[in-house]
């Protein structure tokens, strides 16, 4: 039976398991859901997934939600390419990428994005003002490791890659819309701003099986 993956186009959580099935050409259904329609709280997919998020793998009966989780237990099933490291200092590194993403990253990345899909960042001015300012700390931080190796934490892309590109192009394509342009954010074209990390981005974007994974409704 092949592996099932629940998503909504644009979730950034959803994208980075979408990367990791396409890097290791394993073949699974997609099953792509409806933010608008309530599917996600059905109660059909509430057995499934209880906080009604995305994504959530369902493998022969096995079913596993939290995206790095699922990034681990495909990288354990299906262990070529390694996402997690070839020895104990990339399995290292990999993994504070993804820490730091998360702890200091991700809230920021949140609190820009989301106001600007909806239509409230007029009303939510002050705080899409200050994430942007995280934003610029934390992609400074990204081209400063870019000058170590071609991707984030190793030569050959990794979970690290995969858990923070997403996010990354979220916030690309969020401050190109119009209500960004009005608060003056600063954050794109991000390959003049961050030069290593536009290239780094081009990398992910020319990987087998990217297409697939991008986002329909962006289209």
């Amino acid at each position: 039976m092949a592996i099932e993956l629940h998503w909504l186009s644009g979730s950034p959580y959803a994208w980075r398991v979408m990367l990791a099935l396409e890097l290791k050409g394993i073949e699974y259904r997609s099953r792509l859901h409806q933010l608008s329609t309530g599917e996600l709280k059905s109660a059909e997919y509430l057995s499934l997934n209880p906080r009604g998020r995305v994504p959530t793998l369902v493998d022969d009966g096995f079913v596993l939600y939290e995206s790095i989780a699922i990034l681990a237990y495909l990288d354990r099933k299906f262990p070529a390419p390694a996402l997690f490291g070839q020895n104990a200092h990339e399995t290292g590194l990999i993994w504070r990428h993804i820490a730091e993403y998360t702890a200091y990253a991700d809230p920021a990345t949140e609190a820009l994005i989301l106001p600007l899909y909806f239509g409230t960042a007029r009303e939510h001015a002050a705080s899409v003002k200050e994430a942007a300012a995280t934003l610029h700390v934390e992609l400074g931080r990204l081209e400063a490791a870019l000058t170590e190796n071609t991707f984030l934490a190793t030569s050959s892309p990794s979970a690290a890659d995969l858990a923070v590109y997403p996010h990354v192009k979220s916030i690309e394509r969020a401050a190109g819309k119009e209500a960004a342009r009005e608060l003056d954010l600063d954050l794109i074209p991000i390959a003049a701003h961050w030069p290593r990390v536009g290239a780094w981005m081009e990398r992910i974007e020319a990987l087998p099986g990217y297409q697939r994974t991008y986002p329909p409704h962006w289209k």
